[in-house]
């Protein structure tokens, strides 16, 4: 009978450290919501790196099992209850994601082509930086073609009535999304997936129109004509940042300022996002309780702030529409109106459960969005911003007081600088994560560039256009175009001092994993146990500095082959491989400058056909045969040029008898693996299909017995 009276919480283990630990929790039990998101993005992660539905299926299994345990153990404590929460929460995640991936399947072309097709526009967007305009079409019941392409058009065959709803028939050359090149590398395949995109290419020929589009207003007409007005009223690179700040238009930032602006720690204000709506709130919410106030009777008998925070609102919504209505700006609103939801109700507006509800609120609508870049800058600089000004130390440094001008601007400087500073540190693992690049001065920077584009740049682009419906729009134009020259200079000043940026190569996603933890934990706590956030944090910072470089980069397709050059840069196959290719495998090895051909490297030997390149890496010479042209090679000289290299890579199908000593990267194996980086010190080879895994979007089979064999074949040596 005692035995019946027993409760399935007296089980749950007792001693000093869970007391402790449930005190611990009790005492911070207002933040215990802030890591619902974090559960969330848990489960969607471990989707994205998990990537075969038997291991999904497993960790959903093993979440409802935890889920299980805890609700029959330890729900009694809150110690269980933030397990039983957490698990089923992130088991959540998982499912979300793994619906949505489901939910947004599309037909995805298997190999490029070239045709002619007609095609109904669904959106234009104007990249005039590189003069060309971009249609995203869809081709209809066309059974050769995906539902819905993207191609690029060159500015001298698009024409005014390339609009929303127009059917015209093109010929282009089309090709699969591509994946990632590298290991690290921006994988384009998966944003093409969650965006319905089956294919992407380039326009051949003039594009005959069949239809004219519906006139109809829409946002997206009017944005290219506001864009188009306003770089007709500033030139050059502020006219393109002028209507980048205005509609969200990037199209016609040249790549040199947009460089400048990267390097510099600047290149926030060019994603329409927080920075940038909260001006644009701000300014609507002041201007119209200003205004309304003038007025006696108004302010007797209404509650301004509500109309005004409507307005407001109004003014966010709209803004939201204007710019396109990127995932990125739809974060700020959400967030801009639950700011302005909490002024209404006489609620503290700027905490971390605004950002907290603003997460979740993305995530559960686009999910995808957890592992972009964007979503990751975005909400740590909110994060580390609002965690910073909530310090009882920093709150009470810069609290308003009664004090001389002078202080108070200096005290305004000092936590303007202080914040950058703060969200330098925040910001600089996800950059060099996803960009393997960080600005190091960008916390200076942005003592001048935040207050000049949110209190000068915007409001006067605000007032031009407004001045313009009378004509009076001139004079205010030349000065915001002094203001964007200004910026614009401050980016390339910043950008070309030395030291200016930090370069790294690849991280590994388990040191990204331990610093974005260590970063929660001590942003979302308030007891001195936050501080336990730096364990994790100096490690992952450890993986990182300490990672030794791969000494191979060989792209997917077998036609590009890097290799360092025991100098600091790289030695390349193909030194004319084009900006793009170039670029981004100095990027994913973390150099910053430009690299030599192997045919200029003494430790190679080059011909028309091949390089035979010598490697003294480990205390022993490593021989490395790649192929560079389509000639016939004989069997008997190719075989026994093999024998003689521990590593071959080939664009082509290299023939059985083709036996190096370690790795054969030929056409057959990279088609299977994706691209791969070697580390000969510790013989270890990263693929693509490692990083990424063997998800929908990814035209890879893992279980390839090809793929086993080499890999077999390496460990063996």
């Amino acid at each position: 009978m005692a035995f019946r009276n027993l409760q399935l919480s007296d089980w749950w283990p007792k001693n000093h450290g869970l007391d402790r630990l449930e005190m611990q929790l009790g005492t911070e039990r207002d933040q215990l919501p802030l890591w619902v998101p974090i559960a969330l993005g848990c489960g969607i992660s471990v989707w994205f790196n998990l990537a075969h539905s038997d291991w999904w299926t497993a960790f959903l299994t093993a979440c409802l099992a935890v889920v299980i345990l805890s609700s029959g153990f330890g729900h009694a404590r809150r110690l269980g209850k933030a397990i039983f929460w957490f698990s089923l929460i992130a088991a959540t995640g998982c499912g979300l994601i793994w619906l949505r991936s489901w939910s947004v399947a599309a037909p995805v072309l298997e190999r490029p082509v070239v045709l002619f097709f007609n095609a109904e526009i669904e959106h234009v967007e104007p990249v005039l930086a590189r003069e060309m305009i971009r249609l995203t079409l869809k081709t209809g019941a066309d059974d050769k073609l995906p539902p819905r392409v993207r191609v690029n058009v060159p500015v001298e065959r698009a024409s005014p009535d390339l609009q929303p709803g127009a059917l015209i028939q093109l010929r282009a050359r089309l090709m699969p999304p591509a994946m990632a090149a590298l290991p690290g590398a921006y994988d384009f395949a998966q944003r093409a997936w969650f965006l319905g995109l089956g294919a992407t290419g380039q326009a051949l020929s003039d594009i005959k129109l069949l239809r004219k589009a519906e006139t109809s207003f829409a946002f997206s007409e009017y944005r290219q004509q506001l864009s188009a007005h306003i770089q007709a009223q500033m030139g050059g690179g502020a006219g393109a940042i002028g209507a980048t700040l205005a509609t969200g238009d990037r199209g016609a930032i040249s790549e040199e300022d947009a460089e400048a602006m990267r390097r510099s720690g600047l290149a926030h204000l060019l994603s329409i996002s927080g920075l940038h709506v909260t001006a644009v709130v701000g300014a609507a919410y002041l201007l119209l309780l200003k205004s309304l106030a003038l007025s006696p009777r108004l302010a007797l008998r209404l509650r301004l702030p509500i109309i005004a925070a409507a307005g407001a609102a109004l003014a966010a919504v709209g803004y939201t529409l204007l710019t396109g209505a990127q995932v990125p700006t739809i974060r700020a609103c959400v967030a801009a109106l639950l700011v302005l939801i909490a002024l209404v109700m006489g609620r503290s507006a700027i905490t971390l459960r605004m950002v907290a509800a603003g997460a979740l609120f993305v995530l559960i609508f686009w999910p995808e969005s957890l592992v972009g870049p964007s979503f990751q800058l975005s909400f740590a600089a909110v994060t580390a911003i609002i965690a910073l000004h909530e310090h009882p130390t920093i709150k009470a440094m810069f609290a308003l007081r009664d004090e001389k001008l002078i202080r108070r601007i200096g005290r305004f400087i000092l936590s303007l600088f202080l914040t950058g500073l703060v969200v330098e540190i925040a910001l600089m693992p996800i950059a060099l994560f996803h960009f393997h690049k960080a600005g190091l001065y960008g916390a200076l920077a942005n003592i001048i560039a935040i207050p000049l584009t949110t209190f000068v740049i915007m409001p006067l682009e605000a007032l031009a256009i407004l001045l313009d419906s009378v004509g009076l729009g001139a004079p205010i134009w030349w000065i915001c175009e002094q203001a964007l020259s200004g910026l614009i200079a401050l980016a390339h000043f910043v950008s070309s001092r030395p030291g200016a940026v930090t370069m790294l190569p690849t991280m590994s996603i388990m040191a990204f994993g331990l610093i974005l933890l260590g970063g929660l934990w001590l942003c979302l706590w308030r007891q001195k146990w936050r501080y336990w956030g730096l364990v994790p944090a100096l490690i992952g910072a450890a993986m990182i500095t300490t990672t030794r470089a791969p000494d191979i980069y060989i792209t997917g397709d077998g036609r590009h082959v890097a290799i360092h050059d025991g100098q600091g840069g790289l030695a390349m196959l193909r030194i004319r491989s084009g900006d793009f290719i170039r670029g981004m495998i100095l990027e994913n090895a973390g150099i910053d400058g430009d690299a030599q051909a192997l045919d200029d490297w003494s430790n190679a030997s080059c011909n028309r056909d091949s390089c035979l390149v010598i490697l003294p890496v480990g205390g022993r010479n490593w021989y490395v045969l790649a192929t560079r042209s389509g000639d016939h090679i004989p069997a008997m000289a190719l075989s026994a040029a093999c024998r003689r290299a521990d590593i071959v890579v080939s664009e082509r199908r290299l023939p059985d008898s083709c036996t190096p000593r370690w790795i054969k990267a030929d056409q057959e194996l990279l088609s299977r693996t994706g691209g791969m980086t070697i580390d000969l010190k510790s013989q270890r080879i990263e693929t693509v299909l490692d990083r990424t895994g063997n998800h929908q979007w990814m035209r890879f089979r893992s279980n390839d017995p090809i793929v086993q064999s080499e890999r077999n074949h390496a460990v063996d040596q």
